[in-house]
């Protein structure tokens, strides 16, 4: 499959800067996938996907600022996660900028600031140097990730990710206290910005903090747990049970209550730089996680099946191309059949909180 998948590796030129990038004519990217489901990649500025995504070979600057319609015209695309925002908040217009660039149904995903996700604050190269005093700030959440966010985006807005970083000894220790300070900070985000719902999700870095009573906290506020597909994370197939408690339904078919939220960030075994090293430029797959493409298809099965939505990121970390990963993706669901069934709404086309 991978050697098959390569095809679409071309050898590159040097990088062109004065055009404006363009989608790739005959991407297998182009087709649709069934309604209420949002395939997307954390990110779209890799030159290693011309012939893929991209029409011709760009600088990274480039894609970065100028090739969003271009990933937004394949129609596989209906979601992109925005990751920069995780680093340093961003205004409205920031947001209502990258709105501009994408066609009607989009949505999203937004990784809420470090700086009310992270304990400690960090140097340029990653170590804690102090206490965070905005952490689970709801105040700073609110004013500087909510509502610029939901404002600027508007109708195409999709979940708003919490991702918390690897936790402390502090917060392992206890992760009781934790969950109980994790619930009152959700607890005061709004559950209107503009007349529209947002959709809140957590994302785990520490498998000791996947508790029930976690999950039995974000149940009561109506938070999507994130089923976060990382190194540090339990497999996929754990977290979908998560899953099944949070929308109480531990027996039986899995009937979710609301929208479903998956990213997959990395291959179990590797780290995050060990893997970039090994897949760059990500222009083919070259260690397919079956498994997890396997169960993912049966979970998007069955949530359409249920009449939600479902959002699912991939990483080029997590197989070496995320495109391609989730071009396998959509062709393992169809392979099982969508199943779509339930009702439509207002919220991601189909029926979400």
């Amino acid at each position: 499959m991978a050697d098959q998948l390569s095809m679409f590796a071309v050898a590159a030129p040097r990088p062109r800067s004065s055009a404006l990038p363009g989608p790739a004519p005959g991407s297998p990217l182009r087709q649709e996938p069934p309604r209420g489901l949002y395939l997307g990649t954390s990110s779209w500025s890799f030159p290693g996907w011309r012939g893929l995504v991209w029409d011709d070979t760009y600088a990274p600057e480039t894609l970065a600022r100028h090739g969003l319609t271009a990933y937004a015209a394949l129609g596989l695309f209906r979601t992109v996660g925005i990751d920069r925002s995780y680093y340093e908040p961003l205004e409205a217009e920031a947001f209502a900028a990258y709105a501009a660039q994408v066609r009607d149904g989009f949505r999203f995903v937004v990784k809420a600031p470090q700086l009310v996700t992270d304990a400690v604050l960090r140097t340029a190269t990653g170590q804690g140097r102090a206490h965070n005093p905005s952490y689970l700030d709801r105040d700073v959440a609110i004013d500087r990730f909510v509502v610029p966010a939901m404002t600027g985006l508007g109708d195409k807005a999709g979940p708003l990710v919490f991702q918390f970083p690897p936790a402390g000894r502090d917060t392992l220790a206890d992760p009781a206290r934790w969950v109980e300070r994790l619930s009152r900070f959700l607890s005061a985000l709004p559950r209107q910005v503009d007349g529209r719902a947002p959709i809140y999700g957590v994302e785990l870095r520490n498998a000791e903090l996947l508790t029930p009573r976690l999950v039995r906290a974000l149940r009561d506020l109506a938070v999507r747990y994130v089923v976060g597909l990382h190194d540090r994370m339990p497999t996929v197939v754990r977290q979908i049970s998560a899953l099944r408690v949070l929308d109480d339904c531990p027996a039986g078919a899995f009937v979710p209550t609301g929208p479903v939220i998956v990213r997959w960030n990395l291959r179990p075994g590797f780290r995050y730089e060990q893997a970039k090293a090994r897949y760059a430029p990500f222009d083919r797959l070259r260690d397919e996680d079956i498994g997890t493409r396997r169960a993912l298809a049966a979970l998007a099965r069955d949530v359409l099946a249920a009449g939600q939505a479902i959002w699912v990121i991939a990483n080029n970390k997590a197989e070496g191309s995320a495109p391609l990963t989730l071009l396998q993706l959509h062709a393992a669901l169809a392979a099982l059949g969508d199943g779509r069934t339930g009702p439509v709404g207002p919220s991601g086309d189909v029926a979400v909180p």
